[in-house]
């Protein structure tokens, strides 16, 4: 998992002062299914000590040519709210070994598929940021930041919204010296746990990945001789488990 953000503290709430927050906040890829408008996100907190975590949202938008930018999210055309995933609550309390949950909330738009970067960032509570806590654990919180140094670590997610209406259609092209496999429909199509592995020693393999493909592009690859390649083919709730060979 990519770590985001780092930020200089020690723990919070009376404790020892090399103690502090571990976040974890499970898969990195994440999919709200077409006829699901919510979607419950776990915030895991491993550590010893309270992890104050802002929630940044943030939508990924594709360029014709495949290039992609991060933009704020924008508000509906009619004013009534945000046209894109909000976070409800957007500033989580997780306590030391404890869990917390945000509920992602897509409102506006669902005709087309829709992509945003979830950022779970820990903070040190400042008055603004509208965490519940008095002054004075505020107070508490940032003698023990003097006290020593800690790292705080965020992470982000990918978060996939399928169209309402979502079509699933992969077409495989299997031919002699490369595999090919196309998206026909209007949501993503994962390529989960490829292996590219020797057939003479099973334990001889490549580093196993995971790709998207998104509606309308492909995956492929080259078949190398003496290689075979393992994947699931997943379409939504769908699992299709292939091996191909090189012939």
């Amino acid at each position: 998992m990519k770590r985001l953000w780092l930020l200089l503290g020690l723990s919070g709430f009376s404790l020892g002062i090399h103690a502090g927050p571990q976040i974890n906040v499970g898969p990195v890829y994440d999919y709200l299914d077409g006829d699901k408008s919510t979607y419950l996100k776990r915030v895991f907190n491993s550590g010893d000590s309270t992890a104050f975590v802002k929630v940044n949202i943030l939508e990924i938008v594709y360029a014709a040519d495949g290039t992609h930018s991060e933009v704020p999210v924008k508000t509906q055309a009619d004013g009534s709210g945000r046209d894109g995933l909000m976070a409800s609550p957007a500033r989580l309390i997780v306590p030391a070994k404890g869990m917390q949950g945000t509920r992602l909330l897509l409102m506006g738009d669902r005709e087309q598929e829709r992509y945003f970067r979830v950022r779970f960032v820990p903070v040190v509570p400042e008055k603004e940021d509208e965490f519940a806590v008095s002054g004075e654990d505020r107070e508490a919180y940032k003698e023990n930041l003097s006290a020593g140094v800690n790292v705080m670590t965020g992470f982000g997610t990918v978060f996939f919204v399928r169209p309402k209406n979502s079509r699933f259609d992969s077409v495989i092209d299997d031919s002699t010296s490369t595999y090919r496999v196309h998206n026909n429909g209007n949501t993503v199509v994962v390529i989960d746990e490829f292996r590219n592995c020797s057939l003479k020693n099973e334990v001889e393999c490549e580093p196993v990945t995971k790709h998207h493909i998104l509606a309308g592009k492909s995956f492929e690859f080259e078949k190398k001789p003496g290689r075979e390649y393992r994947f699931n083919l997943v379409e939504g709730a769908s699992k299709k488990v292939l091996r191909v060979a090189s012939r």
